[in-house]
């Protein structure tokens, strides 16, 4: 079993007595006997893509003739970091059935069929197969490596060791590393439709950065990395880090849009966006085709099973769809430089347009969001909580109290203030406010009544110098205790 980065299995077999062109045709063949789809075919070997299971994502199968041996690869395409044993039991089939297959042909077949299969190599210029530089993916060599920018994996591990970094000093600085609350959140950064609306729209970025517990951030860098080691040599930096900000910033945006009074943070939006463009990528010949198919199928799954798990509360979806969209988007727009990669004035002027078109996009879409009036909520609830603490004095009377001092309590002070909290409420139900709030509104009314009622329930009982109401207040405090735990849960 394989453990890793991008999990694989590399062995290395003698060609025996076989020429490398009569190998090359008897691999060939076993590989499409073995269902294998055959994506880059050169006369050094052949690259083919295994078909996905319930039980796996497809792999990347490399065979490499060099001199008297042949250098077998597989290597897993999908996010996952162990490949239970599927790497190696792809080569041992392999070697199985190529050993099986090695005698079918007589030479003058091998020969005839590696003829018939010449015009279809590619040219020696374009043989992957032959080119010395490692691949990104085989760039990271160790844990250390994550963390190192070089050629072609560069801007990946700058955002990866930012993120960590922001997650490192607001430890330092006190935050629950398992679960922030939401004051620590909104003092760092996160995006919260009543700050970010009031003149904070930097938030719009800065949440990005920010995560809501060691586990998010761990969960968010390792997708981070992946996309990360898979789009990044194809973008380069400028496309990379711009795709990266832009489509954090329409994710940030999008859910600012979408929730009320949800507290926003973490880079998956932005990540979202990167699996986009390469989605977008995907689609086009830019890559490969049989390493397109399995790419494709691989990402589109992980995507696809993000949103649905996205569908649970706790998680900002809508961030999630804006990323993800924006990223298509950009994606395909980033589709004519990539083609002509060497034309930089081209390049630049598409990135220019894309970050003025999303950055005028999201100001537009900032500054047309419904403002609520919380700013006004705040103060009045100031006062509600003011005058609660007032009303709640007559239960920290000393047991001695005269009843003439407590009926005066009751009387001029609790039931004054509960009353006035009523009108209060009554009078913050006039503001513009989303529905979670005015809803909260009608259970705090039902709890100033009940409170009320206790308070009338309690004079009489003083006055009349009877225990009968005890039941009546009994019950009545059950209820407000009732709507004191809905009102805290609902924080």
């Amino acid at each position: 079993m394989a453990f890793g980065l991008s999990p694989k299995y590399v062995q290395e077999i003698s060609l025996d007595n076989l020429s490398p062109e009569h190998f090359l045709i008897i691999a060939i063949e076993t590989a499409k006997k073995l269902d294998w789809n055959i994506g880059f075919t050169s006369e050094n070997g052949f690259i083919a893509y295994t078909k996905m299971s319930m039980s796996s994502f497809s792999q990347e199968v490399k065979i490499k003739i060099q001199d008297k041996t042949a250098l077998l690869k597989s290597e897993c395409t999908g996010s996952q970091m162990v490949d239970w044993g599927k790497n190696k039991e792809n080569i041992s089939k392999f070697i199985s059935s190529f050993n099986e297959n090695k005698n079918a042909s007589s030479p003058e077949e091998l020969n005839q069929k590696f003829e018939e299969l010449k015009p279809n190599f590619v040219s020696k210029e374009d043989d992957i197969l032959n080119q010395a530089p490692p691949t990104t993916k085989e760039k990271i060599s160790g844990f250390i490596s994550i963390f190192k920018p070089t050629q072609g994996y560069f801007i990946t591990p700058i955002l990866i060791n930012l993120n960590i970094a922001i997650f490192i000093l607001m430890a330092i600085r006190g935050v629950n590393i398992f679960l922030p609350d939401n004051e620590s959140l909104i003092s760092w950064g996160a995006n919260f439709r009543p700050v970010t609306l009031d003149g904070e729209w930097w938030r719009l970025i800065t949440n990005c950065f920010l995560h809501i517990g060691i586990f998010h951030l761990l969960m968010n860098m390792y997708a981070l990395l992946y996309i990360g080691l898979l789009l990044e040599p194809h973008l380069g930096k400028t496309r990379f880090i711009t795709a990266y900000l832009l489509t954090g910033l329409a994710a940030s945006v999008t859910s600012l849009w979408w929730h009320d009074l949800t507290i926003s943070a973490g880079a998956s939006g932005a990540i979202f966006g990167l699996y986009g463009v390469f989605l977008a990528m995907l689609t086009t010949n830019l890559i490969e085709k049989s390493a397109r198919n399995a790419l494709l199928t691989s990402i589109a799954i992980f995507v696809g099973y993000n949103l649905l798990n996205g569908l649970k509360g706790g998680i900002d979806n809508a961030a999630h769809l804006g990323g993800l969209i924006s990223g298509i988007v950009i994606g395909y727009s980033f589709i004519p430089s990539l083609k002509k990669n060497e034309d930089l004035k081209l390049k630049y002027t598409l990135v220019a347009t894309l970050s003025i078109i999303i950055i005028f996009s999201s100001t537009l879409v900032y500054k047309n969001i419904t403002s609520y009036d919380f700013g006004k909520y705040d103060a009045r609830m100031k006062e509600f909580v003011a005058y609660e603490s007032i009303a709640l004095e007559m239960f920290k009377m000393p047991k001695n109290t005269t009843d003439e001092k407590l009926l005066n309590e009751i009387k001029t002070r609790s039931l004054y203030f509960w009353k006035e909290n009523i009108k209060l409420i009554n009078e913050v139900e006039k503001l513009n406010l989303p529905s979670l709030i005015h809803d909260k509104n009608k259970r705090l009314l039902q709890y100033c009544d009940l409170r009320v009622k206790a308070c009338d329930l309690y004079c009489k009982a003083i006055e009349e110098n009877t225990d009968n109401y005890g039941t009546q207040i009994e019950d009545i405090n059950k209820q407000i205790e009732t709507i004191i735990k809905e009102l805290k849960g609902g924080k």
